[in-house]
Formats: C-alpha cells, sequence, structure tokens
C-alpha cells in the first residue's frame, strides 16, 4: 500500500503548477488537471510582483527562485498615486524594492517548464466532484471520471470544487475592473510611458480608480474601476472608452488619455469576494488554496497567497502524518488570508487616493512586521 494518497489537483494556475512541481520532485505521484484545453489556449492576464514572504519563498522551496529571477522585472517596482487632477502623492521608483514584477504568463511558462512534458491533463472541464466514502470522484466535460483519496482545489474564484466543504460562494464586491490595453507605448504613446512610469500608477477619487501598470514588451494594462452593484451571476454591463470617460469627465486630461488613447477593446473583469476570515470545516478527502479558498478584492497579495498556500500544502503532503499536517496547514491559512482580506477590503472602500495611500502603508508596516 503507498504511503500517500491518490491526490489530485483541480486547476494549473500559479498555485495548483507550484504545488505539482514540488511533488513531482518529493517522488509523490498526483494528477494534474486543467479546463484550458492547452498551455497557450489563452492569455494569462497582467503582471504579478511576488513579495519575499509569499510568492518568492514559495519558489524558493521549488528551486526555482533563480530562473524566476532571470524573468522578473525588478526595474518595474516603482509606484505612483496621484489624486483626480494629477496631483502626485507618492512618486516611489521601487529601486530599493523587493517586489520584483513578472507578467502571469511569464510565470505560468516558469512552472509548466519545472515539470515533465504530458504532466497537466489539459481539456478537462470540472463539472461535478461528488464525495463517493472516503474518495472523491471528479466528473469532467469530456466524459471522463477519475477518483482521488485527496483532491486539491486550485480552480479559482468558481471553483467546483469548494461545494464539498461549503456553501459560500463569492460575492460581487460593488466594483468593476473595465480593462483596456496600451501597446508599444514608450514608442505610440511616450508621454502616457512617462506618466506610468516604471510600474504601477494609481489614480483616485470618491469611488472612481484608474489603475496603471506597465507589462513586458512595452505594454502598458489601464484598469477603469466602476462603482456597480451585481447580483449573484448578473453579467457586468459592456462599456466602450466613449462610455468610460463619461464617468471620469472631470479629471485631469493626462489620466483620461489612459482611456482615450488606448486600443477600442474594454473588457470587464466583476470583482468577487469571499467573506473575510472564509474558512471550512476540515475534510479528510478536500482541501482549497488560492482563489478557490479566499478570493478577495486586487491588492497584490492574491497570487503570492496562492503559491505560499501550494508550498505550505506540499510540506504537509510531505509528512509522515499528512492528514495531522495538511489540516495544520489549513489553519495557518486561514490567518494568513483574514489579515490580507481585510486589508483589501479597506483598499476597495477607501473613499480618496490619500486614505488608500494610508492604508496601503499601514498593510506595508504590518507585512514588514
Amino acid at each position: 500500500m503507498s504511503l500517500y494518497p491518490r491526490i489530485a489537483i483541480v486547476g494549473a494556475g500559479p498555485a495548483g503548477l507550484l504545488l505539482a512541481c514540488r511533488l513531482h520532485q518529493a517522488g509523490i505521484p498526483f494528477d494534474l488537471f486543467d479546463a484550458d484545453a492547452a498551455a497557450d489556449a489563452r492569455a494569462q492576464g497582467g503582471m504579478l510582483d511576488l513579495h519575499a514572504a509569499t510568492g518568492q519563498a514559495a519558489l524558493r522551496s521549488a528551486g526555482l527562485f533563480e530562473r524566476f529571477q532571470q524573468v522578473a522585472r525588478y526595474e518595474d517596482q516603482g509606484m505612483r498615486v496621484l489624486d483626480a487632477q494629477g496631483q502626485v502623492l507618492l512618486d516611489d521608483d521601487g529601486q530599493d524594492g523587493d517586489r520584483p514584477e513578472i507578467d502571469r504568463g511569464h510565470l505560468r511558462d516558469l512552472l509548466l517548464a519545472a515539470l515533465p512534458p504530458g504532466k497537466v491533463r489539459w481539456g478537462h472541464v470540472l463539472q461535478r466532484a461528488a464525495l463517493e466514502g472516503r474518495s472523491v470522484a471528479l466528473h469532467f466535460g469530456n466524459g471522463t471520471c477519475e477518483h482521488a483519496d485527496l483532491v486539491v482545489g486550485a480552480d479559482g474564484a468558481w471553483s467546483k470544487v469548494r461545494p464539498l466543504l461549503t456553501a459560500v460562494r463569492p460575492q460581487h464586491a460593488g466594483i468593476t475592473l473595465y480593462e483596456l490595453s496600451l501597446r508599444n507605448v514608450d514608442v505610440d504613446h511616450p508621454d502616457l510611458a512617462a506618466l506610468v512610469g516604471r510600474g504601477t500608477l494609481v489614480a483616485k477619487q470618491g469611488t472612481l480608480t484608474l489603475f496603471a501598470q506597465r507589462n513586458a514588451d512595452a505594454h502598458v494594462r489601464v484598469y477603469a474601476a466602476l462603482p456597480q452593484v451585481l447580483a449573484d451571476g448578473e453579467a457586468a454591463p459592456g462599456q466602450t472608452r466613449a462610455g468610460l470617460l463619461r464617468h471620469f469627465t472631470d479629471w485631469h486630461p493626462s489620466l483620461r488619455r489612459l482611456i482615450a488613447d488606448a486600443d477600442d477593446a474594454v473588457r470587464p473583469w466583476p470583482i468577487h469576494a469571499l467573506p473575510v476570515g472564509h474558512r471550512w470545516a476540515h475534510h479528510h478527502a478536500v482541501t482549497l488554496i488560492g482563489d478557490a479558498a479566499h478570493v478577495m478584492p486586487p491588492a497584490g497579495e492574491g497570487a503570492n497567497l496562492a503559491l505560499r498556500d501550494a508550498a505550505d500544502l506540499a510540506d504537509a503532503l510531505c509528512s509522515a502524518d499528512w492528514h495531522t499536517a495538511v489540516q495544520a496547514h489549513e489553519e495557518a491559512m486561514f490567518a494568513r488570508a483574514a489579515v490580507s482580506a481585510a486589508a483589501a477590503q479597506r483598499i476597495l472602500v477607501s473613499g480618496s487616493a490619500e486614505h488608500m495611500l494610508e492604508t496601503m502603508r499601514g498593510q506595508e508596516g504590518r507585512d514588514a512586521g
């Protein structure tokens, strides 16, 4: 009889892949399923800044930190905070920081390269997970059914594994981000490139916020945050650049140009969150990591927590008494996520750029302590 359970990981995002890397290195067998048809089936989104105690520590645990340093952008750690009239409240070039940026796609490529070819079973859209005795049956959209002694839900905010543990669902947080793109920004939009700087720009007034993030290849992603109230399952209303600009009429012209000069495509991202302090009763056959466990408003913590969750769960599964170790890992994860979720909620409801900046500085102080 094997010392280890039959492990199934659902979701090949940062958390699922980091866990897979660690288990592979430890010689612990597992199956990793993902809904995407292939690794390159869709774009992975914007950039992430990886923090020393969470995201970076997780990569170190898998022996991947040197590879990360080869693709990380230490030069893009800057942060600028402005009010709606363009007054600069914070201008930090980030040169002394230790939160280097990496595009999500580059992080996924790094993690995938650490696994043998074919280790991810693509094209497995989980339809339903069901408890069957002491194991779990995973029913996929391609008609297959797989069984496991331990299922790790790393399948994001709308996890199909989570209902085995709790009926709580993410609720709309009262805000939707509308994503736009500025491409070849250094050549085609040099004044906007200078405005954004080497990193992230945030401008806020009342319930409206503009974010701009420098990604690789001179690509700036712009996010216009609008207050909305969406019912469960309701789609966010579509927007055009012209429609978004009407919300920012009295803002400084340079900030409005982040919207006006962007590409025509506008993509809505409704922000959802689980309750702060969300937890579940431990179950021997199911656990969750990343957004499946604690999705929260974006504040730079989500992917970092997901990677740390995965590293800590790998440590637990490598323990002789893995049952007890997994339960202890969950308790530590609950406590860590509750602190970050509360801080993210405070940033979300801040009513001015000054208030948001004060909240961000307070969180940095807690992280340093």
